[in-house]
């Protein structure tokens, strides 16, 4: 049995952040009913790519562990289903505008009502005060949470992250509150309601950055795939194709410059601190990149791993999954015949199960209809 196996949570999510975060408490043992829309969750329509049966693979990646329920909340008879299944809930998890389950009858105070007990997570774009009426889209909370003014190669050639930075990060913020309210509902008996939002989770994640304006007033700008204040930490051209080298410290420098034949750079004044190496640090690449040109990333890759020197090549997506399958991480999982990321976490005692591909729409309607009919015992 999973960590969480008999906690019943009532997903009313749809799209990425909710869904994520309610795939990670599947995975943990946690029964899903995911509640969708008669069209179904938009990312059943999301593609190419599909899969070979036309399935989206967006809607795939992210709903594993869940069964699927069609329900038109405007509809009597299907809004008394849905209470019927919030006031049975461990969990309840939405992600709408603010004030829309409100006016659906569903919010956090009459599913309490019925449910004292319910942990009730709200996601929002940009929280339920002044943001309750902006819309959530991760490119945007990307723009204005100042993420994108990171990423890129300078100010006039900025980038989105190649993922939904915001959306993955507020799914694993919430999964994370919602595990905490559960253990605090274990000592207490007492539900509660987590609120996230993407932007929080967005400016929590700047991490460094953020701590930089707060505690120094300074303001972050875009690197490419160096570091403000590491170096080198940044990716360098070999025989073939770039290497990322990630010496973090002297003792770091000194190991990569032995074995790249450059023995005496670090006593080279310039050179000898980390501070003087970023201040410098256009000219410690021109000195590392002649050698580092000489032989593929593959073969830096072997020689400076070897020599315990943080590094690796820039590798497309397969290029990654396959390292990891090398290294023993079993990255991907046979999931009753959908091919899935596996989940990251790895449990002594109580192992992530895969019971459940993806649902289709509305595939377990019959059961789950005949479950809420029911009065419960």
């Amino acid at each position: 049995m999973g960590p969480l196996d008999g906690v019943l949570v009532a997903d009313f999510s749809r799209v990425l952040a909710g869904p994520y975060a309610t795939m990670l408490l599947g995975d943990l043992g946690a029964t899903v009913v995911k509640v969708e829309p008669p069209q179904g969750d938009d990312t059943r329509h999301w593609g190419p790519p599909w899969t070979a049966d036309g399935e989206s693979t967006y809607y795939q990646s992210i709903n594993r562990n869940k069964s699927s329920l069609v329900l038109d909340l405007r509809d009597a008879a299907e809004h008394e289903l849905a209470r019927r299944l919030a006031a049975r809930a461990d969990v309840l998890i939405e992600n709408f505008r603010s004030g829309t389950m409100d006016r659906l009858g569903l919010g956090y105070d009459a599913v309490r009502a019925d449910n004292p007990g319910i942990v009730y997570c709200s996601i929002t774009g940009f929280g339920s005060a002044g943001g309750a009426g902006m819309p959530g889209y991760d490119l945007v909370v990307q723009a204005v949470s100042g993420l994108i003014s990171l990423t890129g190669t300078d100010d006039e050639h900025l980038s989105k992250t190649g993922i939904a930075t915001a959306d993955v990060l507020t799914g694993l913020h919430s999964a994370l509150g919602i595990v905490a309210a559960l253990r605090h509902r274990d000592r207490t008996g007492v539900g509660q309601r987590i609120e996230a939002n993407l932007l929080s989770s967005m400016l929590s994640g700047l991490v460094n950055f953020g701590g930089a304006w707060t505690l120094a007033g300074e303001v972050g700008r875009a690197m490419g795939i160096k570091h403000p204040g590491i170096a080198p930490y940044e990716p360098f051209p070999t025989a073939d194709r770039p290497l990322v080298i990630a010496a973090g410290n002297d003792n770091l420098f000194r190991r990569l410059c032995d074995c790249l034949g450059l023995a005496d750079l670090p006593d080279d004044p310039r050179f000898a601190s980390n501070g003087s190496r970023v201040t410098h640090r256009d000219e410690l690449a021109g000195l590392l990149e002649p050698v580092l040109a000489r032989e593929s990333a593959d073969t830096w890759f072997a020689k400076l791993t070897t020599a315990g020197v943080p590094c690796g090549p820039i590798n497309d997506v397969a290029q990654g999954m396959q390292l990891a399958d090398s290294l023993g991480l079993e990255p991907v999982v046979d999931v009753h015949g959908s091919a899935q990321v596996a989940h990251p976490l790895r449990f002594s005692d109580t192992p992530v199960a895969y019971r459940a591909a993806p649902p289709g729409l509305d595939a377990d309607a019959e059961a789950l209809r005949a479950w809420l009919s029911e009065e419960p015992s």
